[in-house]
Parts: C-alpha cells; sequence; structure tokens
C-alpha cells in the first residue's frame, strides 16, 4: 500500500444516522440501472406519499446527495407544476445521469404504483362499499399525515441548525399567508419567490465579502 493511500484508510467511517450535510460525504454517482430500483423501490415504500421515503433513501441511504442540497432540489420542484415528487425524479435523475438519468428515475417512480393501482381500481370498482374497507382507509390517511409531518421536521433541521433568522422568518410568512390567511398561492408565490432569491443572494454576497 503506498503512503498516499494511508490515510484514507485511517479515517473514521461516518455514523449511519448522521446527516451527510457535507458534501464529501456523498456517495458516487449511481448508473441507470440503479436510479431505477432506487426510485422503484421508493415508490412501493411510499405508503401516505414518496416523499418521505425519497429523502431516506437519497440523502440517508445512499448519500447521493446533502440535507441541504435536498432541500434546495425540492424547493424548485415545489414552484414547477406538476407533482413535486414526480418533478424530483426528473430533476434529480437528470443532474446525476442526463436525460437518461431523468428517466429512468421517473420511470421506476411511476411505473410500479401505476401497474399496482390498476389492478387495485379494479378490485375497489367491485369492494369499494364494504364498511371495513372505508374504516381502513381512513387509518391509512392518519398514518400518511404522521409521516409527512415526520419529513417536514427533516427538512427544517439544517435551516434550525444554522438559526438563520432571516430564512426561518421567510418560511413563517409563507406558511401564515397560506396556512392561515388563505391567501391564494399564486399570488404567495410571485411574492415570497422574488423575495427568497433576494434574501439569498443578498445573505452570500455578504458572506462572500
Amino acid at each position: 500500500m503506498s503512503k498516499d493511500s494511508a490515510p484514507a484508510a485511517q479515517e473514521p467511517d461516518q455514523e449511519p444516522d448522521q446527516e451527510p450535510d457535507h458534501p464529501a460525504a456523498r456517495a458516487p454517482p449511481p448508473g441507470l440501472v440503479a436510479l431505477f430500483l432506487a426510485f422503484a423501490r421508493m415508490s412501493l415504500a411510499g405508503f401516505g406519499g414518496v416523499l418521505v421515503f425519497a429523502r431516506h433513501a437519497i440523502v440517508d441511504q445512499h448519500r447521493w446527495m446533502t440535507a441541504d442540497e435536498f432541500n434546495e432540489t425540492f424547493a424548485l420542484c415545489h414552484f414547477l407544476p406538476g407533482p413535486n415528487i414526480v418533478n424530483l425524479s426528473m430533476v434529480f435523475g437528470s443532474r446525476l445521469r442526463g436525460i437518461a438519468g431523468g428517466v429512468a428515475a421517473f420511470t421506476g417512480l411511476l411505473l410500479p404504483p401505476t401497474v399496482i393501482m390498476t389492478v387495485l381500481a379494479i378490485i375497489y370498482a367491485r369492494f369499494g362499499d364494504v364498511e371495513v374497507l372505508r374504516r381502513i382507509l381512513a387509518g391509512i390517511s392518519c398514518a400518511a399525515v404522521g409521516l409527512l409531518i415526520a419529513v417536514v421536521f427533516r427538512m427544517m433541521m439544517p435551516l434550525l441548525k444554522r438559526m438563520d433568522a432571516v430564512v426561518l422568518i421567510l418560511m413563517l410568512g409563507v406558511f401564515v399567508a397560506i396556512g392561515v390567511l388563505r391567501l391564494p398561492l399564486q399570488a404567495v408565490l410571485l411574492v415570497a419567490i422574488p423575495v427568497s432569491i433576494g434574501v439569498t443572494y443578498w445573505v452570500r454576497r455578504k458572506v462572500a465579502a
């Protein structure tokens, strides 16, 4: 073994539950087959929404993105038309493996649940009025809400660790405007997007100076 390779062997492994906030913690980009299989597993595990499992797989399990990078990418997808998680699959796959990677991630995300839901739709058309089935679906919906709340808190952790007051104020303002005051989503976004971009540019320029 050469002297140059010795220090790398002595570096301690990162704890499994430690979030890879530093770019050096990212794993090598996956291949097309790995992208397809990863997003297929996300879609099959994503009861109550794929976002929870997508963040766990991309950030915690495979370490293809840091927590901050995932938040930034998901924020971009959130402001694009269409389902957020579908946008995320295309943006993420294209970012790592070009157009072919975007298609692989997109196909892996949608193909398995499409086949399953087609079969379930046929079954539900015949047995959808059964009271037991209605109660089961009501219980599943409660679990789905819990999963969504859990991933929201996980995504907030990088912001809370930095204690960036401006970012937290912007986030709270959007929540109050949409969730409490019930203002139109389009109007809030027209104000929030340029303000967020301007504040981020000003903060980063101030730090660089």
